[in-house]
């Protein structure tokens, strides 16, 4: 999508601290951290939110899912924890209309809303 602010960080436009990269799924550092670490990992298909999730788009999910342990380790989070959100719609705080999934850890994370 052309105004999409991720889709402009994948194709570079935009600058990010990038945590990871392959042919699917990017990551970065959240430029505004909930958390001592704060990684946004998205497909780079551009899938609005997760109620457009489908049949046709479900394999850039399904990679999506699999690299996110994969990213935890590498930041030292398998082994005491790490929480993944993804909001969907205005109401929940989606405010890129891009499916993306939060990494937080790094810390004791509160219990609200998990």
């Amino acid at each position: 999508m052309e105004n999409c602010l991720f889709c402009k960080i994948i194709t570079g436009e935009i600058p990010s601290k990038k945590v990871y990269e392959d042919e699917h799924v990017y990551a970065f550092h959240d430029i505004n951290p909930n958390a001592p670490v704060h990684v946004l990992v998205i497909p780079k298909t551009h899938i609005a939110s997760m109620n457009e999730v489908g049949a046709d788009n479900i394999e850039a999910v399904s990679r999506v899912l699999l690299t996110i342990p994969k990213i935890a380790c590498e930041l030292g989070l398998a082994e005491s924890g790490y929480r993944v959100i993804t909001n969907c719609g205005d109401d929940a705080g989606q405010t890129v209309k891009h499916l993306h999934f939060h990494i937080l850890g790094g810390k004791q994370l509160p219990l609200t809303l998990a």
